[in-house]
């Protein structure tokens, strides 16, 4: 979950890669998964879909016990708010749910208004925009 991701274990990552445009996501869900190694596109078993993952430098180091690599995976739920407007999630969010507009490597994302469905701050209601996006 997102708050309990410590910059330490993110402090390798070199790049996220995205597998599809997230800017129009208000939130993505993310996850510290042990993979088998630094680089590459993961295996992914969860329901819903993969959006996107960190790759690792050389210099993080595998698990002693089991030799996985600790990354982030950020992925979606069938009945999140992108697919489900006015499901579970039309206000609030999960708990390892971030804006994906904050995340970058080593930095570990934040929840925003958008992400939780609003309300709206002032400087958004000046411009004229609404929740969710």
């Amino acid at each position: 979950m997102s708050s309990l991701i410590t910059e330490d274990e993110i402090s390798h990552e070199t790049e996220l890669v995205w597998l599809e445009t997230v800017v129009d996501l208000d939130y993505v869900r993310q996850s510290l998964d042990r993979l088998p190694t630094r680089r590459g596109k993961p295996a992914y078993h969860r329901d819903g879909r993969m959006v996107g993952y960190a790759l690792l430098g050389p210099t993080a180091k595998p698990s002693r016990s089991s030799g996985t690599f600790r990354r982030r995976v950020f992925w979606l739920l069938p009945h999140d708010r992108d697919s489900e407007p006015d499901g579970l999630y039309a206000k609030g969010a999960p708990a390892e749910a971030v804006d994906p507009r904050t995340l970058v490597a080593r930095v570990k994302g934040f929840k925003t208004e958008r992400s939780e469905g609003g309300p709206p701050s002032s400087a958004m209601r000046a411009l004229g925009i609404t929740l969710p996006l």
